[in-house]
């Protein structure tokens, strides 16, 4: 996608020093006038840090401040190789609604995608055994996969499933289909609670990687325990979300 315009250069900024330096305050609430414009579209490219460097007569350093101050509040983001993007619209993400993923993209008009990066079994470690309730080193399945929302990739997300509830499972295309929709239909099993834990962190390498983004940079971590209609714990996903893309919702009546 090519990259925008977002001013005319000017005599002044192109033969700018770092003693005309732009404040950070001043250079973040010019690009600011300028994400909020109307040619600027969801997810179009941002001229190079060359290119604003010059444009805005500020330094490398300066703009790098800027750049992360808005990713940090979700205006813009940043692939690797690729430099910086605005930001599309964020998904509201329900969290007592517990809609597959496809399903609650979808029901707001977006487009979703998933892709199976690996999936086997592994030994559970001490956290998943205890999230699972199982003994530590009990062999279970591991699914890793990647989702996009109108071809951007926003979610790394890690399952552990118990194999003793979920037999054969590995055979079936997890790309195509919601585990949700899997454990209805061909084990007979319905999530009937979901326990969550909500943590503000950054992409460790893996998540990175697989996201196009830089490790280290601002994620939303989310994750979940799904049990089913007898109590038991069947299953517990890792989600690690580009923060700018979703916005958490949850309505509940207070306790009187």
């Amino acid at each position: 996608m090519p990259s925008s315009s977002l001013e005319p250069q000017s005599d002044a900024a192109s033969s700018a020093t770092p003693d005309t330096d732009v404040p950070v305050a001043g250079l973040k609430a010019r690009l600011l006038n300028h994400l909020e414009a109307a040619p600027l579209r969801a997810s179009q490219r941002l001229p190079s840090e060359r290119e604003m460097i010059e444009r805005f007569a500020t330094t490398r350093v300066t703009l790098r401040d800027t750049l992360l101050q808005l990713e940090a509040e979700g205006r813009i983001y940043r692939e690797n190789r690729r430099g910086w993007f605005v930001s599309p619209p964020r998904l509201r993400y329900d969290l007592l609604a517990c809609l597959p993923f496809r399903d609650m993209v979808e029901s707001q008009q977006r487009v979703a995608s998933t892709e199976v990066l690996a999936a086997g079994e592994v030994a559970a470690n001490a956290v998943i055994a205890r999230r699972l309730g199982i003994a530590e080193g009990s062999v279970v399945y591991r699914i890793t996969r990647v989702r996009r929302i109108d071809g951007r990739r926003v979610l790394h997300v890690c399952h552990h499933l118990r194999r003793d509830c979920f037999p054969g499972i590995l055979d079936f295309d997890l790309g195509a289909h919601s585990l949700t929709d899997l454990y209805r239909h061909e084990y007979a099993i319905r999530v009937s609670r979901v326990s969550f834990e909500l943590a503000s962190t950054v992409f460790d390498a893996e998540a990175a990687a697989a996201l196009n983004a830089a490790q280290g940079s601002p994620a939303q971590r989310i994750t979940r325990i799904n049990f089913d209609q007898n109590g038991r714990a069947v299953d517990c996903d890792d989600e690690h979300w580009r923060h700018d893309a979703i916005e958490l919702t949850l309505s509940a009546a207070p306790q009187s």
